[in-house]
């Protein structure tokens, strides 16, 4: 593929991603996709077998780089991992503000839309959520010795984050995640080996 190609490409998956995390799928249309991206829905057809295959793509890439920027994150914060963990709330109430609480996680709005209706949406982002757990298990043996006690603080940590999101849209408040931080480190000072 060209760069040109590349470039559209990822301006098409950039602006599904942005639309899909603040809209969901449903309410996301192929033509305002192609104004966001400034990309023609032929080109859009051109890369994607349709709606479901781009929305599929987008949830798969915005997933990873999510999950890449909370890891490093978490690898290049403070030195000590529970202070770390309280950065990553704190960093995620600070964006969700920054956004005008606009964009939270990217796959949640499409996660609990299509959970009972699109099964190959559904798949994907389960399979983003269970790499993120994975990468986040990996991470919490900096602090838990206990493989199954690291995957328990990491789905703790995903969860947790994920409802403070929700909460934080909601009320139009960081406090909700900032509070989630503050109970995370709590909870992962406890489980310290």
């Amino acid at each position: 593929m060209n760069q040109a190609a590349v470039g559209t490409r990822e301006r098409i998956l950039s602006a599904t991603g942005t639309l899909l995390r603040r809209q969901g799928y449903a309410a996301t249309g192929l033509q305002e996709i192609a104004g966001q991206s400034g990309a023609r829905i032929g080109s859009i057809y051109h890369f994607f077998d349709g709606k479901e295959a781009l929305a599929e793509a987008s949830i798969r890439a915005s997933g990873a780089a999510y999950g890449a920027m909370v890891l490093d994150l978490l690898q290049n914060g403070p030195s000590d991992p529970v202070e770390a963990l309280g950065t990553v709330f704190a960093q995620a109430a600070a964006d969700l503000v920054a956004a005008d609480y606009a964009d939270a996680c990217p796959i949640a709005t499409v996660a609990l839309e299509v959970a009972s209706t699109n099964d190959v949406l559904r798949q994907a982002t389960s399979e983003v959520f269970t790499a993120w757990v994975e990468g986040l298990t990996h991470w919490c043996r900096r602090l838990v010795d206990d493989p199954t006690d690291a995957r328990d603080l990491a789905v703790a940590v995903l969860t947790t984050l994920e409802g403070a999101f929700i909460l934080a849209r909601a009320q139009r408040s960081p406090e909700p995640l900032l509070g989630a931080g503050r109970s995370i480190t709590r909870l992962a000072e406890a489980m310290r080996a």
